[in-house]
């Protein structure tokens, strides 16, 4: 069986996210080997990796009194800072090793504007800047697009709502995603999600 007209959109699945990262997120590698059975039935995969400035705006060490996890308000609307996580052509910032995705044909970067965070693989965090990932899907006649990686309260669920509202039929695989969940973000991020028409499913709904 293979998904026509489909993307499976591997979200993050990178070092520093995962245990042992900078901003690791609790038992998000266990859900590698999933992901790597369901790349087999795509022959379209994108793959989206965040890729920060060392000076960028959503990291508390820069700045003065703040600490991981507070917000600030930016133009775009509230930022939660992070403590700095994959920085630029740092180990931290390398996708998992253990990723086995053979017919990924496009990694897109995201968080390398200094003064805009980027969550989504459609939309930085202004939504306005494009990545032009939309118009490259429209392109091959990608109709769907089946969400899995980290995390699953932010970018998992900004790509899966952009997808949505960007006349995509969009999927989250449940279990082939990880969440931080920082106050509640995780059941907000689901609400959130099925309010704008994306879809909740496991794996096993895909692969029987």
């Amino acid at each position: 069986m293979r998904f026509e007209h489909s993307a499976l959109i591997v979200v993050d699945v990178q070092n520093g996210f995962t245990p042992g990262g900078n901003l690791a997120v609790a038992h998000a590698d266990e859900i590698i080997p999933k992901i790597n059975e369901l790349a087999q039935f795509f022959d379209n995969i994108v793959i989206t990796q965040d890729w920060h400035p060392a000076d960028h705006i959503s990291f508390a060490d820069n700045h003065a009194g703040k600490k991981p996890f507070d917000t600030i308000q930016l133009d775009y609307g509230t930022q939660v800072l992070w403590p700095s996580h994959c920085v630029q052509d740092t180990e931290d910032a390398a996708l998992h090793p253990d990723l086995k995705l053979p017919t990924a044909q496009l990694i897109i970067r995201k968080g390398f504007h200094q003064h805009i965070d980027s969550y989504s693989a459609f939309l930085e965090a202004d939504h306005k800047t494009s990545t032009g990932l939309a118009g490259y899907l429209k392109e091959r006649g990608i109709q769907t697009v089946y969400v899995v990686g980290i995390a699953t309260d932010f970018c998992v669920a900004w790509t899966a709502i952009d997808a949505a509202n960007l006349g995509f039929e969009s999927y989250v695989i449940a279990d082939a995603t990880k969440g931080i969940d920082l106050q509640g973000s995780l059941q907000h991020a689901w609400q959130e999600m099925l309010s704008k028409g994306v879809k909740k499913i496991y794996s096993k709904d895909l692969v029987a």
